[in-house]
Formats: structure tokens, sequence, C-alpha cells
């Protein structure tokens, strides 16, 4: 039988070596997948795929479209998961765009290029969570929704990803969709596996 145990809250010095990670994590993970002409899901999908279209940066485009959702935040986690998720959205665009400025990379295959950036995701948005952040966007809107409505926060995102991959189908191969799929199925595996409530108790 396990004891109960108490719940720690986190310091400040570790929410801020977690959001470094954390970020640092994504944004690497987003620098492998544009490099390989990918996308994946969510809303840092829809800023990939922006940016593939406007000539952007993602950093850019990911900072944009996140703005509306601040306010679902807001009214969903509270004024402490905003402000987390605002410094955790902001880290990763701007990581994004100085990212390859210290990293180059000269070959990297399309499959390899999704399983290490859906890897790299999933492990820094673990990190995120597990401090009480997020990246914004279309997870915030479906947990509103389903408050409000009651349409399960599951069916939102799984509608939202697949209208994003089927205008993904218009800008790139065939192939390069079928592969960011499979980067996509990583990311939601390794926080499907690993983030639970009955196995980490921190906040």
């Amino acid at each position: 039988m396990n004891e109960p145990h108490s719940r720690i809250e986190h310091t400040l010095l570790e929410d801020a070596m977690a959001f470094v990670l954390g970020t640092a994590m994504c944004a690497l993970g987003i620098q492998l997948l544009t490099h390989s002409g990918l996308i994946t899901g969510q809303t840092a999908g829809l800023a990939v795929l922006g940016s593939y279209v406007s000539g952007f940066s993602f950093g850019a485009v990911f900072f944009a479209v996140n703005i509306p959702f601040y306010v679902l935040a807001y009214m969903r986690m509270g004024p402490r998961f905003m402000v987390k998720s605002f410094i955790a959205v902001s880290m990763v665009s701007v990581f994004s765009v100085l990212m390859p400025y210290g990293l180059t990379i000269s070959a990297l295959s399309p499959p390899l290029g999704a399983a290490l950036a859906g890897a790299m995701t999933g492990l820094g948005l673990l990190a995120l969570f597990r401090h009480g952040a997020s990246l914004g966007g279309v997870g915030i809107l479906a947990l509103y929704l389903q408050d409000r409505i009651g349409f399960q926060a599951g069916w939102t995102q799984l509608i939202f990803d697949a209208c994003l991959f089927a205008l993904a189908v218009f800008v790139l191969a065939p192939p390069l969709v079928l592969w960011s799929l499979l980067g996509a199925v990583v990311v939601n595996l390794i926080v499907g596996v690993n983030h639970r409530k009955d196995r980490y108790i921190g906040r």
C-alpha cells in the first residue's frame, strides 16, 4: 500500500531551471522539425505551417498566435498559470530565433528528424507541465470548451490537428506530412506515458 505524500511547491530557482531546460528542448525540437521541412500538431504546428507560408520566423508567429489564448488561460487556470505560460511561450519564441546561430545541421533525414523532434518536444513539455506551465494554445481552448459546453478536450485537440494536417497537404509534400504524423505521435506518447498525477506530486 502506497503511503500518502504531501505536495511540495517548487522553488523559484527550480521553476527557472525547468523553464530554461524545457523551453530550450522545445526550441531544439522545432529546429529539428523545420530543418526537415515537417510540422507538428497543436498551436506549435500552426505556427510552423504559418512560418512556411508567410516567411516570418517560427518564433514571431508562435508568439502572435498564442496571444488570444492568454485570456482563456486566466479564466480556466488562473493568473499564475497564465503568467507562467506567457513566460514559457516567450522563451520558446526567443530560443527558436537564437538557436540556429549556435547550432547548424548539415544533414538530417525526415524520419529521424520527426522522431528526434517529437522526443525533444515531449521531454520539454514534461518539464513545463510539471512546473505549472504550458505552451498555451489549443490545449487551453479545449479545456475551456469542456468546462463551458461539455465537449471533451481530447476531441477538440483531435479535430484541430486533423484540420491542421489536412491544410499541410497543400503546403508540404505528402511524404513529409506522413513523417510529421510520426513526430506528433512521439510527442503524445512521451507526454501520455509520463505525465500522470499518480506518479508525480510536485507542482
